[in-house]
């Protein structure tokens, strides 16, 4: 049965361009368009179970003392979820995303312990720059087309594809293109950098189209970081990306939003700490922030909320200080046992570990004005367990293990 997981590794990274779609199965009304219908969105989120199903069995089979280290912390998380959730105002939606979100965990858990098996890493860093890389084609090609044209029209223009909303598009190539940038670089095998290539300049392409001011910021913050750890030298580098950055969404950010989200977003924020004022401690349940919105919005605020637009905002009005502490706790284990690993890692390990960091780094600066459910459960989990996996000594090539 563990012959099977490098193909199931792969196929759960190369099915997260269409994990934004499970948010039509909640209910909630968002300002966007899903082009996965509900039946193969069912069909994809029961294929991801069923795959999970597997990578349990497999883990039980195949035990391994002190290679979970991140496990508590996130069943932590997972239970807050679940806290969160039944003592919601709509207990069914917060379940279903806590589900997810342990689906989540399974796939973490998947990672680090067989991350160094044959073939498992080339698996995962082939499925996860293809289903990517074909991913910003298509929203590449969707623009040029204008196609979907609702889609067209209620995105201003802006490059979408199969992530609802721009800024889940963008949320994505954060930590998609300095993965690709590394592996265009070091990549194992000839056939393995053409392809990163080919997925950074189609990723670039899109992040660009997306005019997604959190993506923009959130990727010159994942390459400013990577610059920055690689050298000493990095830090005046990553300075000057930071500054060309500012300039292009100070430049260019308002030409594809109209009205522009300065102002809305701005009482959005205090309706949301007017929603942590009440609910503190366990919050009003996963995705349930659109449901209380309007009982707390200002007078001249937009009459529809889906999040927060931020995503600390967001987790604190949802999941509350037990949440948050959770959260801290999982984050605060990564960056020990990363710096551990880090210090030990040979050169080409520890910058692909480097470069998934720079990409969590990169939306966790765009989390501050945004919120990317994309992120949040397909990519989070998953891509703490690849930094430090990578940065243990697996190598993506054929003849790991």
């Amino acid at each position: 049965m563990r012959r099977a997981m490098p193909a199931a590794l792969g196929a759960v990274i190369a099915l997260v361009p269409l994990f934004p779609s499970f948010i039509a199965l909640s209910g909630v009304k968002f300002p966007g368009i899903s082009l996965l219908p509900a039946t193969p969105t069912l069909v994809v989120l029961g294929f991801c179970g069923l795959l999970a199903i597997y990578a349990l069995i497999v883990l039980s089979l195949y035990p391994a003392a002190g290679s979970q280290p991140l496990l508590m912390p996130l069943l932590a998380v997972f239970g807050a979820g679940l806290l969160a959730g039944c003592l919601g105002f709509n207990p069914a939606a917060g379940l279903l995303f806590t589900g997810i979100g342990g689906l989540g965990i399974v796939w973490h858990a998947s990672i680090m312990r067989f991350y160094a098996d044959r073939y498992a890493a080339l698996s995962i860093f082939t499925s996860y720059l293809a289903s990517g890389a074909l991913g910003c084609v298509a929203a590449i090609a969707m623009v040029i087309a204008r196609v979907p044209t609702a889609q067209y029209v209620l995105q201003h223009g802006r490059a979408t594809g199969t992530f609802i909303l721009p800024g889940e598009l963008a949320g994505y190539l954060i930590v998609f293109l300095p993965i690709a940038f590394t592996l265009a670089r070091s990549g194992t095998f000839a056939a393995l950098r053409a392809l990163a290539v080919a997925a950074l300049l189609v990723g670039f392409i899109a992040i660009v189209l997306s005019y997604s001011r959190a993506g923009w910021i959130g990727c010159v913050a994942a390459f400013a970081f990577l610059l920055a750890a690689r050298t000493r030298r990095g830090v005046g580098a990553a300075a000057l990306v930071v500054a060309a950055g500012c300039a292009a969404v100070l430049l260019l950010f308002n030409a594809h939003h109209d009205p522009s989200e300065d102002y809305t977003r701005l009482s959005i924020w205090r309706a949301a700490v007017q929603i942590v004022d009440r609910y503190p401690l366990t919050g009003v349940g996963p995705f349930n922030f659109s449901r209380v919105y309007p009982l707390v919005r200002a007078p001249d605020g937009d009459a529809v909320a889906f999040h927060a637009h931020s995503l600390y905002l967001t987790f604190f009005a949802e999941f509350g200080f037990v949440g948050l502490a959770a959260v801290g706790w999982t984050i605060w284990r990564f960056a020990v046992e990363l710096r551990h690993r880090i210090a030990r890692a040979p050169g080409p390990e520890g910058l692909l570990a480097l470069s998934v960091t720079a990409g969590l780094f990169g939306v966790a600066v765009q989390g501050l004005i945004d919120t990317v459910s994309v992120v949040i459960f397909g990519l989070w989990m998953p891509m703490l367990a690849l930094a430090l996996a990578a940065a243990k000594g697996g190598k993506p090539s054929p003849t790991t293990g």
